[in-house]
């Protein structure tokens, strides 16, 4: 039962990342944590490691569809970089890696997202090579500020990172939903091996068998959810992600609230 629980974990996670571009624990940590009995520091770090080559195989698959901002994407990616370091360290002092709060706000802009795609689905917006010109600069420093801050909470609770970058890249800037996800993605990789790091070198120990069986499922379910998305018209892919976020959502929430 647990290994189903492990391919179910992995599974899910891709789909989401693959469709989203959210991190892989937003499905991973409540599941091994929840359902499992894993302690929080361990089951972030095996998110993190999934997510690692999930989001770096998703962010390459949008990139070969010139779905990914790479101008834009890299100076975000730098500030998310130190502020991931900065929240991993955060989370081992404070022996914790989801504190309610922050996980409950990360839940609930999973909703909203998932509500507006489908209320008022984003059909607009710059495509990859219009963005990396017509961002202003006022407009890349807030995004680069908020890449700091996401890299931090990713760090410190390894998730929310991936719906906090697809909410920066679609409010604040203006991206079309594919490159929100695909810029969203190649940030994430980044982040996700920075946290990943960190974890294993502060002490997470992670069980190995079932760490391969999640990251391994995660890797095949992003690949196939990343080919959908890219061919998918864009109208028909914000009803699919609206509807993924919010069953996410309201399953994650459940979750948290029922073992509490």
């Amino acid at each position: 039962m647990l290994y189903l629980v492990y391919i179910l974990a992995g599974t899910g996670a891709g789909i989401v990342t693959g469709l989203a571009g959210l991190s892989a624990a937003v499905v991973i940590t409540p599941l091994l944590v929840s359902v499992c009995g894993w302690e929080s520091y361990n089951a972030v770090t095996v998110a993190l490691a999934a997510d690692v080559i999930a989001s770096l195989l998703t962010a390459y698959t949008y990139y070969k569809n010139k779905n990914i901002d790479l101008k834009n994407g890299i100076l975000v990616a730098i500030t998310a970089f130190v502020g991931t370091i900065i929240g991993s360290y955060s989370g081992f002092l404070f022996s914790q890696s989801q504190p309610d709060g922050l996980g409950y706000i990360s839940m609930a802009t999973t909703i909203f997202l998932g509500i507006k795609f489908l209320v008022k689905p984003i059909e607009e917006g710059y495509d990859a090579e219009v963005a990396a010109d017509r961002i202003c600069d006022k407009k890349r420093a807030l995004a680069m500020f908020c890449g700091c801050g996401v890299g931090w909470i990713c760090g410190f609770t390894g998730s929310g990172g991936g719906i906090l970058m697809l909410t920066v890249f679609t409010l604040l800037l203006g991206y079309n939903l594919k490159v929100a996800v695909g810029t969203s993605t190649m940030i994430m990789s980044l982040v996700a091996l920075t946290g990943a790091v960190s974890h294993i070198s502060m002490g997470a120990q992670v069980e190995l068998i079932p760490t391969l069986v999640v990251v391994a499922f995660c890797i095949l379910a992003s690949y196939i959810s990343a080919k959908f998305a890219n061919k998918c018209e864009i109208k028909r892919l914000n009803k699919v992600v609206g509807i993924c976020l919010s069953v996410l959502g309201i399953i994650t929430i459940s979750i948290k609230v029922l073992v509490g």
